[in-house]
């Protein structure tokens, strides 16, 4: 998966967003490297630095394919995690129940009622 960036205006920047490349100050000292996650702290001195926007990273949005080839490997290593379990066999429903959950969570499906 590629990333893109924008430049955004200091204000616009929330804790939690990732640097796109090195963040430098007028002198062209490195305050921060490509990648880190910004915090709040690190937001509050930006001005002091005279930093007014920042190149945040913007991943790109993966294609159906890249989604439906994650989602075949995300049931390949279910299927491979439960092997010795059938889920329609009510000898072990806490098994049955527990590979319900664990496929709903990783295929990203809203959690199955009980």
């Amino acid at each position: 998966m590629t990333t893109s960036y924008q430049h955004l205006a200091l204000d616009q920047v929330q804790a939690g967003m990732t640097l796109s490349d090195e963040l430098l100050d007028v002198q062209g000292h490195v305050l921060l490297p490509q990648g880190t996650v910004l915090t709040e702290a690190m937001l509050a001195l930006m001005p002091r630095h005279g930093i007014v926007s920042l190149p945040i990273a913007v991943p790109d949005e993966p294609s159906e394919a890249e989604l439906a080839a994650q989602r075949e490997r995300h049931l390949a290593r279910l299927e491979r995690l439960f092997r010795k379990n059938d889920p329609d066999s009510d000898q072990d429903w806490a098994t049955a129940l527990l590979r319900r959950f664990v496929t709903d969570f990783r295929l990203g499906l809203a959690p199955a009622e009980e």
